[in-house]
Order: C-alpha cells, then sequence, then structure tokens
C-alpha cells in the first residue's frame, strides 16, 4: 500500500460465518492479509468447522455449506497460529468495529484466549466509505432526483423526499416491481427454509430445527424431547402467534410436516 503510512503492521481481517449473532454464530471461513511498512505482505486463510450448523441465510449469502467445513480445523486448534500472526498489528476490514472484532473476540474467549482492542488502532473501511458517501435520505433524493433536499430531517419534507425517490427508482430501475407485493419481497425476502414468516424455525434437510439462540441449529425434536421448558419459555414470551403455535404443537407431539 503504497498511499498509507505504517509504523508497525496492518492485519485486514476478513470473517464469513455461521449466522450475524457476534456472540453465539461461529466462523467458517477466515483470511488475514498482514502488510507490513515496507510493504511485505503476508496472508493466513482457513476453513473453520464451527461445530454448529450453519445457518440456511449464511449459505444463501457466502455459499459455504456445512459439508465444506467437515473435518476442517474447529478454531481453538487455528486460534494460536492466528493470534499469533496477528500479535502486534494494527487491524482493518470492511464491518470490522461491528461484526468481524466482536467476533473473533467471542472466539477467542471460548478458545481461552484473551484477544482485545487495547493498544491497536482500528480501521473501517465501511465507516470511511458511509462518511464519505452518505446513504442518507438527503444522499438519495440528490442521486435519484438530482436536487439537494431542502428542510431535511423535517417530516413534511422526508415524507415528500421519500416518494419522490421511490418513484425516481421505479423509473430508473427495470427490475424493480412496481406492486405492492413485489415491492415487499424485494425489500424483505423470506427464505425459503424458514417455517414461520420470522425464521425462528427453519428446515435443514426437511427437518425442523430451531433458528435462533441458545439452541440454534438443534432440531425441534431434539428440543421437545430434551429441554421442552426452551418450548415452554417460547410460548410465554412475545414470538409471533405462529411460533408460538409450532412450539405447543410440538409439545403435544405434532410436528412439521414440510411439503414437496
Amino acid at each position: 500500500m503504497t498511499k498509507l503510512n505504517l509504523i508497525r503492521p496492518l492485519a485486514f481481517i476478513d470473517l464469513e460465518t455461521t449466522g450475524l449473532n457476534t456472540q453465539q454464530d461461529r466462523i467458517v471461513d477466515i483470511c488475514v492479509t498482514k502488510i507490513y511498512p515496507d510493504g511485505k505482505e503476508e496472508s493466513l486463510s482457513s476453513f473453520i468447522n464451527p461445530t454448529i450448523l450453519i445457518s440456511v441465510e449464511a449459505t444463501n449469502i457466502h455459499g459455504i455449506t456445512n459439508a465444506d467445513v467437515e473435518g476442517k480445523p474447529v478454531f481453538g486448534e487455528f486460534s494460536s497460529q492466528l493470534f499469533d500472526f496477528i500479535d502486534g498489528c494494527d487491524l482493518a476490514g470492511f464491518g470490522i468495529i461491528k461484526f468481524d472484532f466482536p467476533v473473533l473476540e467471542s472466539e477467542f474467549k471460548r478458545a481461552g484466549i484473551v484477544f482485545s482492542k487495547d493498544g491497536r488502532q482500528i480501521v473501517d473501511v465501511q465507516n470511511i466509505y458511509h462518511k464519505l458517501e452518505p446513504r442518507d435520505l438527503s444522499a438519495a433524493h440528490l442521486r435519484y432526483c438530482g436536487k439537494v433536499l431542502e428542510n431535511a430531517h423535517r417530516a413534511q419534507s422526508d415524507v415528500k423526499a421519500t416518494i419522490d425517490v421511490l418513484e425516481s427508482q421505479l423509473e430508473h430501475h427495470t427490475n424493480l416491481p412496481h406492486d405492492i407485493f413485489g415491492l415487499n419481497e424485494f425489500c424483505n425476502p423470506k427464505d425459503p427454509t424458514w417455517i414461520d414468516e420470522d425464521g425462528k424455525f427453519a428446515w435443514f434437510k426437511d427437518e425442523a430445527i430451531v433458528n435462533f439462540g441458545t439452541h440454534k441449529s438443534k432440531t425441534l425434536q431434539s428440543i421437545c424431547r430434551d429441554k421442552p421448558d426452551y418450548l415452554q419459555w417460547i410460548i410465554s414470551k412475545d414470538f409471533s402467534p405462529k411460533v408460538k403455535q409450532i412450539a405447543e404443537d410440538a409439545l403435544r407431539g405434532k410436528f412439521p410436516i414440510r411439503q414437496a
């Protein structure tokens, strides 16, 4: 990197994971490229066996399946090598502050290794992008309507601007649906493996699994057998009627059946 002044190595990190929960989800793919002040580069990368199922949503994004990571090292086996590789480095990544670093922190903690920001500088390229090229309503109005939004952050102006931006988006992007149902699907795509609208339960190889929380990736039948109190907890909390019904049915021995 000829345009960046480095006083010590800078490690660029990217992770692919089983999901988006930085505390509970696990790494399935990691790459770190370390750039030294003299311009030399070194890379370390590996598939990681997460020891839990990869969510269908995650596989749809990164394309990594449970079969791909079968037999690969678990993070605990890889952790010492990784820790030594980035020791003494500042860190960089795209979205690293909100995602990659917290995931790494959780993984190292499970491996019994203390890993922290102390003494490190962190450069988040996504934050730089968002600061230099805002993605707010004013920016959308300028791009799609060709003029500066007057009186931004006043309700009446923002509503009018939102209407104008949508109208212009429909004109500019011919692939956008022109009906409300289609736009809803575009904005809120439902994973075909979800059993309920919120994706709390999902299909995995035609078997219903829990798709969130402490028991994520466990089959509904095993939860009903080993942790029925967890289903009672779901029933007592603020979940959708569909989710509660699935939990109630499971406690009665009735499990979802995937239609062909």
